[in-house]
């Protein structure tokens, strides 16, 4: 059964030479079918000893730069279609695949336009570690060998309908060839073949059918137009001697015989050279775009892609493409995004984005591994040719690579996407990709997607985490919380006598008998005066929360996950997670799942819990939560933690970047604000954080299999505020939604690259102040409200005319005796220095000697 589409408009026009004429005129080569076909297709002439003509697409993004949105657009209308012929039962079943490597972009657009079907393209890069699901050959091509590297072995195996997308079907073997290896490894009962043109032969049309009814198959063929090429017999020959002729150094005048390969005579046609001559010297700019890609979104479908990772992607390229067009030239008008090879659909959807970003001509198209002679002349489909090596460590070794129509077509700037496994010496050497490109063209912008790597399968190494691990504990039997509003991936050590004196506690920490994580401080009981301060404070800084937590949740929505697992770092974390999952529940309609996990400066974060969820979650899905960033240390930690994780126990996809409420540290890039400001929740222990302690891990409690502990203060429920803090700052949503919105915006086109300012102020305040311990120098409101209720303060740094923010500091420090020096040009609103008194720095800056 063959579905044809609706014949097309003829490309620039009725009266637009036909940019397969040369090819025709001189090969006597002929199309004949439907209308849509000179629009749809060129002809060129293949250096490649198989074949002698090239059908170029102008709709496929691979040779001819075009519309990102005109490309897009054919591969989603051609999945729609399929959608329609199956059915939506069969369709929610199905699986695309592509063909490397033209056609990977377009059978990614097809599964879009399917709907939910999971994609995966054949490839010809070999991946260490991933074993093949098949392979096939293409016999016609320049490079035969596909393979099939699903990361899911169980994707082909499903009995649903396959998807067959190429960009043209013109014998049907390389489909035959497909379907025969993969029907007898995974037999199905339908498949459907998708391709822009059908242009086989009434004699290959009758195989493909023999072929069904050989394996008892349906076989339904969908594309956007059909028809036949009509070859003299001599055809191959007299190809090969035009193209020989052509590509002499003595050819003739272009557009007569001259190939324009772009290698740098300055009498080339078009900005092009003649083959054989030194490459220009490069006249543009080489600069390089963070795209800030969505970690653990693969960068195509080599390994294949989910719905879920495509809805990751769709959240995350508005931002992505707002970062390009900040990058551009002023006035740009003309703008190409060049894709890579094989790496076709993330460069597209990135051009898509872009086309409807700014008020510029973008363009569209992808190197390529295709030989192709290039001539200067209207009616042929390849005008010019960049040549520059490979550049991604090809397994078939060193070897040309070719981008075509790119040199002499007046673009102000070149976007040139590749993925990390291709950024390379040879990517920037002086014959690479990027110095053709700035010898054409005056701005060259690199953009790099990060190459993706299969999940290796579960093997730890040094420790075996054990296979049943318990569920979180949840309120009311662990903490004061609804038991819907996070899950405490913790044991509960409630019964345990943990507590120990604060000076006690100090001096083993600091003369390091002891880690502050295997005691707890005895719980600070606040006095009325201080409780009348934090109800003040919540009262008149719920709003400026309610704005924070609203702008870091849509941070997190647009750029990381569009279904966030949210994992707070206990216990500052905890209200801000659940405050951040009440937003995406009121904005959004989402119920957000929430975890709450030990992270343990020196020791990491708990193993246990991060196998636990990725057990049960997609770690790339995982947002960890805390409530601010004093110097960063935490930031640190678990970006360490999270390594030595993958080393021991093979799991990746865990994302490092923490979503705070407020950095005022500047070592995070998902925050809500950037201010030192009173945060209510820093100002109480665990009656502002349901009641729970903060974490603890000691040996003799805590075993190689367990969940670090925490305990549970029942008996404090009569001074519990955790509730009625959430609350407050929940009842502030709807009247800063709108203010939310514009704040997100704001935030999604800043530039928030992490400038550590943070860490060198606490760097120079330690020496300052001759602490010599940046672990005794705590930055923020937070983190010196911390100090005042656990440690033993020393001193405070209050930045001068600091207001209200340290009513509650100001108390807490009349009350244990502590001196507050107002300091010019603090960073922070505060800093609040630990006792030194059991370190090297105990003398203090001005060498007398520091007493309790």
């Amino acid at each position: 059964m063959t579905e044809r589409a609706r014949p097309e408009e003829r490309a620039g026009g009725p009266d637009a030479v036909w940019s397969g004429s040369w090819v025709a005129e001189r090969l006597g080569v002929e199309l004949d079918g439907d209308d849509a076909l000179p629009a749809l297709l060129g002809l060129a002439l293949r250096r490649n000893p198989k074949r002698a003509h090239l059908l170029v697409s102008n709709v496929l993004g691979k040779h001819v730069p075009q519309s990102p949105s005109l490309v897009y657009g054919h591969g989603v209308e051609l999945g729609r279609r399929v959608r329609d012929l199956l059915g939506a039962e069969a369709a929610a079943s199905a699986v695309v695949l592509g063909y490397a490597e033209t056609a990977t972009g377009l059978g990614h657009s097809v599964a879009d336009g399917l709907g939910t079907a999971p994609y995966l393209h054949s490839t010809r890069r070999p991946v260490a570690g991933v074993a093949r699901a098949g392979g096939f050959e293409e016999s016609h091509s320049h490079a035969t060998s596909h393979l099939l590297l699903p990361e899911d072995p169980a994707l082909l195996a499903q009995d649903g309908p396959l998807v067959l997308v190429d960009d043209e079907f013109s014998t049907g073997n390389t489909v035959l060839n497909t379907v025969r290896a993969l029907h007898e490894r995974y037999p199905r009962e339908r498949y459907v073949v998708v391709a822009l043109v059908d242009m086989r032969s009434p004699a290959d049309a009758g195989r493909l059918e023999d072929f069904a009814r050989e394996i008892g198959a349906r076989i339904d063929l969908v594309t956007a137009a059909s028809g036949t090429v009509r070859l003299p017999d001599d055809v191959l020959e007299k190809g090969q001697e035009l193209v020989a002729r052509h590509e002499a150094p003595a050819a003739g005048p272009a557009g007569e015989g001259r190939d324009a390969e772009t290698l740098g005579a300055a009498d080339a046609p078009r900005g092009a050279a003649a083959a054989g001559t030194p490459a220009p010297d490069p006249v543009g700019t080489v600069a390089r775009v963070d795209l800030r890609w969505p970690a653990g979104v693969p960068d195509g479908g080599r390994h294949g892609f989910t719905a879920a990772q495509r809805d990751r992607l769709e959240a995350a390229l508005p931002g992505m493409a707002r970062r390009i067009s900040r990058a551009l030239p002023t006035g740009a008008r003309r703008v190409l995004v060049l894709g890579f090879e094989e790496l076709m659909y993330a460069p597209l959807r990135l051009a898509r984005e872009l086309e409807h970003t700014v008020d510029t001509v973008v363009r569209y198209s992808t190197t390529t591994r295709s030989p192709v002679l290039a001539v200067d002349d209207p009616g042929y489909a390849i005008r010019t040719r960049l040549v520059f090596p490979a550049h991604d460590d090809p397994a078939d070794g060193p070897g040309e690579r070719y981008a075509y129509n790119v040199a002499g077509a007046g673009f102000d700037a070149v976007v040139a996407v590749v993925d990390s496994a291709a950024d390379t010496p040879a990517l920037h050497a002086p014959d690479g990709l990027l110095a053709r490109l700035a010898a054409h063209c005056p701005h060259v912008l690199l953009a790099v997607v990060p190459s993706y790597v299969p999940r290796a399968p579960h093997a730890p190494l040094a420790s075996e985490r054990p296979s049943m691990l318990p569920e979180p504990l949840r309120g009311p039997d662990f903490s004061s919380y609804a038991p819907d509003e996070v899950g405490w991936l913790l044991q509960d050590l409630s019964d345990v006598t943990l507590e120990a004196p604060t000076e006690e506690r100090e001096e083993a920490i600091q003369s390091g008998g002891a880690h502050y994580a295997e005691s707890l401080p005895v719980e600070y009981q606040p006095t009325e005066q201080y409780q009348e301060l934090f109800h003040a404070a919540l009262e008149t800084s719920a709003a400026r929360l309610a704005r924070a937590v609203g702008a870091v949740t849509e941070i997190v929505l647009t750029e990381r996950s569009p279904r966030p697992v949210l994992v707070s770092l206990a216990r500052a974390g905890t209200p801000v997670g659940i405050l951040m999952r009440r937003w995406a529940r009121f904005r959004h309609g989402l119920d957000l799942p929430h975890y709450a996990v030990s992270i343990v400066r020196g020791r990491g974060i708990d193993a246990n819990a991060l196998s636990w969820l990725a057990d049960r979650h997609d770690p790339a899905d995982v947002v960890f939560v805390d409530g601010w960033t004093g110097k960063g240390a935490i930031t640190r930690e678990l970006a360490a933690a999270l390594r030595d994780f993958e080393a021991t126990d093979g799991v990746t996809g865990f994302d490092p970047e923490i979503a705070v409420l407020a950095d005022p540290g500047s070592c995070v890039r998902t925050y809500g604000t950037r201010d030192d400001f009173l945060i209510p929740s820093a100002c109480l222990n665990s009656t502002v954080s349901g009641l729970i302690s903060r974490t603890v891990l000691r040996a003799d409690l805590v075993g190689p299999n367990d969940f670090h502990g925490a305990k549970f203060y029942r008996e404090l429920a009569g001074a519990d505020l955790s509730t009625a803090f959430l609350d407050a700052v929940t009842a502030r949503f709807p009247d800063v939604a709108d203010t939310v919105d514009a704040q997100a915006k704001d935030l999604l086109a800043a530039d928030r690259t992490p400038t550590w300012e943070g860490w060198a102020a606490v760097e120079r305040i330690s020496e300052e102040y001759g602490i010599h311990d940046v672990n005794l120098v705590k930055p923020g409101v937070g983190e010196t409200t911390r100090v005042m209720l656990r440690r033993v303060p020393w001193k405070v740094l209050a930045r001068a005319g600091a207001g209200a923010d340290l009513d509650h500091v100001r108390l807490l420090a009349e009350q244990r005796g502590v001196p507050v020096e107002e300091v010019a040009d603090l960073p922070y609103t505060c800093v609040g220095l630990i006792h030194p008194q059991y370190t090297r720095g105990a003398t203090g800056a001005d060498g007398k000697a520091v007493t309790l």
